[in-house]
């Protein structure tokens, strides 16, 4: 596929709310819609990064617990088996880019169980999608950043003092969204098929594994 053949459907909120019982199959059911019924690669991107503190009440912490997992791992997992489903049937191939998190492997702040958990969970979907329909044609990838420059992570940057956490980034700096969106496109567009299950860090070598 060629980048200039791309036809776009980039969701937002106000197609679809993931935390919602049908969220994620309303949302493929609205891509198909707007994409005359064909939809070849699945960027999966939607998440929430929202404190969780241990000392919170039981049905606090719970709460958020499921919310993140909903969002973050439940919606990409139920969207990605929409995709999966329709592409078997159809016999064609597609793809799936899943973008996690550096804390999948590093792990995250003790407010953040929940938001780690999720992507990790993310990374053991897109291998196991990988190892099971690579014959099909069908390939999955996941990328994950460290921050990012996005208003959540400015947010969360002005919290924790921006300065001792960007020392913790020999780069020197957060990636900016056009980073992580040119790896995105690779993936979706020009990743040979023998990369399939490859999980790409772009964390500014926060994180070195």
């Amino acid at each position: 596929m060629r980048a200039r053949d791309v036809v776009l459907f980039a969701a937002s909120s106000a197609d679809a709310d993931l935390a919602a019982q049908d969220g994620p199959e309303q949302l493929w059911d609205t891509a198909l819609e707007r994409l005359d019924g064909r939809v070849d690669v699945l960027i999966n991107n939607a998440g929430v990064f929202e404190a969780a503190p241990l000392d919170a009440s039981d049905e606090a912490w719970l709460a958020q617990w499921q919310r993140t997992m909903t969002i973050n791992l439940e919606a990409s997992t139920r969207l990605s088996r929409s995709a999966i489903l329709a592409w078997r049937a159809a016999g064609s191939g597609g793809r799936i880019v899943n973008v996690a998190s550096r804390a999948a492997y590093r792990g995250d702040s003790p407010a953040h169980w929940h938001y780690a958990a999720s992507k990790a969970g993310m990374i053991g979907v897109t291998k196991t999608i990988a190892r099971g329909y690579a014959a099909q044609g069908i390939l999955a990838f996941a990328i994950c950043p460290g921050f990012t420059m996005t208003g959540m992570a400015e947010d969360y940057l002005a919290s924790r003092g921006g300065d001792k956490l960007l020392a913790d980034i020999p780069l020197g700096r957060v990636a900016e969204p056009e980073e992580i969106g040119t790896i995105a496109a690779f993936l979706a567009l020009d990743a040979p098929a023998s990369m399939t299950g490859a999980v790409l860090d772009a964390n500014g070598a926060s994180y070195v594994r």
